[in-house]
């Protein structure tokens, strides 16, 4: 039996000893490891099995982590992750204590950026390039971008910066999608060998050196030097995009094939102005299903390599994904002038049957959400009430959108803010932990939280029959609790709390997915001779007025409970008003501290910062037994 490569491999270093038909049995070993730690573990696996031979070919041609590679969201990164010194410990990705799922500065010093948000590749390249100049220090700086991540702004604006400056920056496009060029022929990849070749560029070097020292054949001289090439690469479109950027474009090349990428990347390698090679790779490539299905497979449960069954199929109640995709059919069916938009995530939020009953209403802004933001506020502009579904850390991209473009004009967009709170797995990048707190400083933007699936059906029929004012709902990405797929819409007086039970030592102002764990504490505490009154606060803002009143005569200790950061959280809110108010009690936060939370399992999580219900009573208890009167 032959023995495995992979076991002697441990560093970038490792590889460099290997033959290029070495290589090629490397790239075979680590995407049968990947798919079979993946399985077991979950994690983002099609766009990885992808870029094993653009990883090793980084590697074994650049000098990490002297010379820096920036990978954009990190999606591709666990190649990197295995020939980086974690092989052992890819077992862990995503898991508590383990290896974060994207790339990680603090985690090795062979990850030279942090990223879990898409098109920042470019810009913190360039950024780095430039300190490198500064400092006259000497080392490569490469970039690693997705054609999904180009299609968010920053990227372009990354390129259009980088691109006047002249600094050696090599941007790697991973076209892993065939969306930007269909096909691989052997005429560009002759082509791209030309204008690669050293011995071309050191005659172009040397040719543009000479013009300067030409009075009047400088310009002319350069203008047939820039036909030529030009005329070249007239035959590889889509480069002349990125030429106008001030990028030299080489590719498309074969991203799959070792020679080519190692040939390729030694003959740029020295080029000392703003490069970019275009791959294309086969996005799950060595694993039929993810071939075939790269979008389910994009990111994958654990036990769920050899089937595309989820494990969400198991649980009886469903999401507040699967229950906010069946509400918006029910709307569109009865409402002409609805549409959804989101930015690059019609999965993930459960738009897709929406999208397939009403494509007409359905838009995909791409990875973009300032952009969606905007676009939405033109629509609802024109009497169109959209509905924009994004996840909540992705939505802080487009946070002046909001203020300028949607609520300075107090246009009826509707914003449905998946994943609130805390994600799992995904970790620090991914929370969705700061969404109250950037939103409730916003005028005119009502906010809210359902504590079920029936609720967020009575919020979404709220916010299209009772307001025209921006109207922000967030929900966790969790069980719904409860939900009728076949239930009738309730409208809510906005600004309205529910009172869960009654009370009388204390009362629990609960926010969304913290309702039915406030209830759980509730009926704890209850048989240790503690009344709780428990409130679900499904309006953050405006707040129930009425109701604090009201307890504000009524009880003596009150305590929020919230699954967002305090700091500015929905708990400042209530105590800012009761101070306003002159309340003489005792006031309680509890929630997410004020820090970055790491990856792991949701509920484990929630026990580590004691949001779980064992925690929440601790906390009760203790300030309890501090504020006795």
């Amino acid at each position: 039996m032959t023995k495995r490569l992979l076991n002697k491999i441990n560093y970038p270093a490792d590889i460099k000893k290997l033959s290029v038909d070495d290589l090629k049995r490397l790239a075979k070993e680590i995407r049968k490891y990947t798919i079979t730690t993946v399985e077991k573990t979950g994690g983002h696996l099609a766009s990885t099995l992808g870029a094993v031979e653009l990883t090793i070919a980084l590697h074994y041609v650049y000098d990490t982590p002297k010379d820096k590679l920036i990978w954009d969201v990190g999606h591709q990164g666990y190649a990197h992750k295995i020939l980086t010194g974690r092989k052992d410990k890819l077992n862990t990705i995503r898991q508590y204590g383990g290896l974060c799922g994207f790339l990680n500065p603090s985690e090795s010093e062979y990850d030279a950026f942090g990223a879990g948000h898409a098109s920042t590749s470019i810009s913190a390249a360039f950024g780095i390039a430039s300190a490198r100049d500064v400092k006259k220090e000497d080392y490569k700086v490469v970039a690693i971008i997705g054609d999904g991540a180009m299609t968010g702004g920053l990227a372009f604006e990354g390129l259009n910066n980088a691109g006047n400056s002249r600094k050696q920056l090599l941007v790697i496009l991973n076209d892993n999608a065939m969306s930007i060029s269909p096909n691989v022929g052997a005429l560009r990849t002759y082509l791209t060998k030309l204008v690669t070749n050293p011995l071309y560029n050191r005659l172009r070097d040397e040719i543009w050196k000479t013009t300067k020292s030409l009075p009047t054949g400088k310009t002319i001289t350069r203008k047939i030097l820039r036909k030529v090439e030009e005329s070249l690469k007239s035959l590889m479109a889509p480069g002349l995009l990125f030429d106008e950027f001030g990028f030299r474009y080489f590719g498309p090349i074969d991203g799959n094939d070792m020679d080519i990428m190692i040939n390729t990347l030694e003959n740029i390698k020295d080029i000392n102005t703003p490069v970019l090679l275009h791959i294309v790779t086969k996005k799950g490539k060595g694993m039929h299903l993810a071939e075939s299905d790269p979008v389910s497979f994009h990111g994958v449960a654990p036990n769920n390599g050899n089937d595309k069954k989820s494990t969400k199929e198991k649980v009886k109640v469903p999401s507040f994904q699967d229950a906010f995709g069946k509400i918006v059919c029910e709307i569109g069916r009865n409402r002409d002038d609805t549409v959804c938009i989101t930015a690059a995530m019609k999965e993930g939020t459960g738009l897709v049957p929406y999208a397939k009953e009403f494509p007409d209403r359905f838009y995909d802004a791409g990875i973009a959400e300032g952009h969606a933001v905007t676009f939405s506020a033109g629509m609802a502009m024109q009497g169109i009430r959209p509905i924009v579904a994004i996840y909540s850390t992705f939505l802080q991209r487009a946070y002046d959108h909001i203020i300028h473009d949607v609520a300075l004009q107090n246009l009826p967009v509707i914003f449905c803010l998946d994943r609130a709170g805390l994600v799992g797995e995904d970790g620090a990048t991914h929370h969705g932990a700061l969404d109250i707190a950037y939103s409730r400083s916003i005028p005119n933007l009502i906010i809210s939280a359902p504590k079920d699936g029936n609720e967020l059906r009575n919020l979404l029929y709220t916010a299209l029959n009772q307001t025209k004012n921006p109207f922000m709902i967030r929900y966790a990405r969790s069980s719904s609790f409860d939900f009728n797929k076949n239930g009738q819409a309730k409208l809510i007086p906005v600004g309205n709390w529910e009172k869960v039970i009654t009370g009388k030592d204390v009362a629990i102002l609960a926010v969304g997915s913290m309702v039915k764990t406030s209830l759980e504490v509730a009926i704890d505490l209850a048989s240790a001779n503690i009344s709780c009154e428990v409130i679900n606060c499904r309006f953050i803002q405006p707040m129930d007025e009425k109701y604090l009143k009201s307890a504000l005569k009524k009880f003596n200790k009150i305590i929020t409970v919230e699954e967002g950061v305090l700091n500015g959280g929905f708990g400042s809110g209530v105590s800012g008003w009761l101070a306003d108010n002159n309340y003489s009690g005792n006031i309680k936060r509890i929630g997410i501290p004020n820090k970055f939370i790491t990856h792991g399992n949701r509920d484990l999580l929630l026990k580590e910062i004691s949001l779980d219900k064992s925690g929440i009573i601790k906390e009760i208890r203790g300030f309890l037994n501090n504020n006795i009167k």
